[in-house]
């Protein structure tokens, strides 16, 4: 039995669905990240967990007790918020002691915790200092650290990184990974940064429309998309309508207007589809290499990597091409593209995703 399960999980306001037959599970121990677009369900789906909003249906059962009818306060949930809701009027010792002292915990345990939680996030010697004078990361820590002295069963995070500058939240992705890993408590967060859910999750549930749409790890979510939304909301990718035909020894034909070309064996049936393929595993030919030709339309410099647009006769293909410390194509050069076939997903049609 996983350690937090949601079971056909939704969640209505009036005449809008939040939250449709959400089921997934959350291992103890483990990091998982609730991923999708504003508006996806993800947020509310943590509020039902957290006990601040009611499901419409379904269960939640944590540890194999039924939250159902449960108050938040008496769930014994460790949250931080987008904001950190930090006390202004209160030292960093007296946020994380905010919580125990709620709970009537001795003075003495209280003291201790308290130094364990700011020694877990590297605070200890801020401990007499006040929100106001701290930067965004030591006062997202401070958060974290009156989360967890509690002792929670669950984390919760929703958007914790989102306030910070780009450099302090890739450095703060780390440190987070780092004191829930050390702490060992099971973590669900919140985040419509694809990136930062592929850095720091052991699970993705990825949602659309309050939907669920895969359930898998990192790097199964991302190489393994399946659908045409997962292929497109993880990452760059070039997503074309084809046509697929019977899949031999070989592999599948895909038919792309007057183009064939080819990829791995598809459990689909011969028909319409819509095929992937991820920007960097397109390598760069000469006009007479590679399997398409193309026109470099747009060229731009990303510091690590150059990202392409290249106009073909199947349609506009990005390609990706790491930085070895030469120009790539100029606009307006022909080249020829080409990728491993293994590579292509073949992926159902989505004439009208739901």
């Amino acid at each position: 039995m996983a350690f937090l399960e949601l079971h056909s999980l939704t969640k209505r306001f009036g005449a809008i669905t939040a939250v449709e037959d959400l089921t997934f599970s959350v291992e103890r121990g483990s990091f998982v990240s609730l991923l999708g677009p504003s508006g996806c369900g993800k947020t509310t789906t943590l509020q039902m967990v957290a006990g601040f909003e009611t499901p419409t249906d379904g269960r939640i059962v944590l540890d194999g007790r039924d939250l159902s009818g449960v108050p938040a306060r008496e769930r014994g949930l460790g949250i931080v918020f987008q904001t950190y809701a930090l006390f202004a009027h209160m030292t960093v010792a007296e946020n994380v002691a905010f919580g125990l002292e709620m709970r009537k915990v001795a003075k003495a345990e209280r003291t201790r915790r308290i130094a364990d939680a700011l020694d877990l996030v590297h605070l200890s010697h801020l401990e007499d200092r006040y929100p106001r004078s701290m930067s965004g990361g030591q006062r997202q820590r401070v958060a974290l650290a009156r989360a967890l002295v509690i002792e929670p069963q669950l984390l919760l995070l929703d958007e914790p990184l989102s306030n910070l500058d780009a450099k302090l939240r890739e450095e703060m992705q780390l440190e987070l990974r780092r004191i829930q890993r050390e702490a060992g408590v099971t973590t669900l967060m919140v985040t419509h940064d694809q990136s930062e859910a592929l850095a720091m999750s052991d699970s993705i549930v990825v949602m659309d429309r309050g939907r669920l749409r895969q359930d898998a790890t990192p790097f199964d979510v991302y190489e393994m998309p399946q659908s045409s939304f997962v292929s497109r909301f993880l990452g760059k990718s070039n997503n074309l309508a084809a046509r697929l035909g019977e899949s031999g020894p070989d592999g599948a034909a895909l038919h792309c207007g007057n183009v064939v070309l080819h990829g791995p064996k598809a459990d689909l049936p011969p028909g319409p589809v819509e095929i992937a393929l991820r920007p960097e595993r397109i390598a760069l030919t000469g006009p007479d290499g590679g399997k398409l030709r193309g026109t470099v339309a747009e060229r731009v410099f990303m510091g690590n990597q150059w990202l392409l647009r290249v106009e073909t006769e199947i349609g506009d293909m990005l390609v990706m091409r790491y930085n070895t410390g030469r120009r790539e194509a100029d606009i307006g050069e022909t080249v020829g593209l080409d990728w491993n076939p293994a590579d292509i997903r073949i992926l159902p049609a989505e004439t009208n995703p739901a």
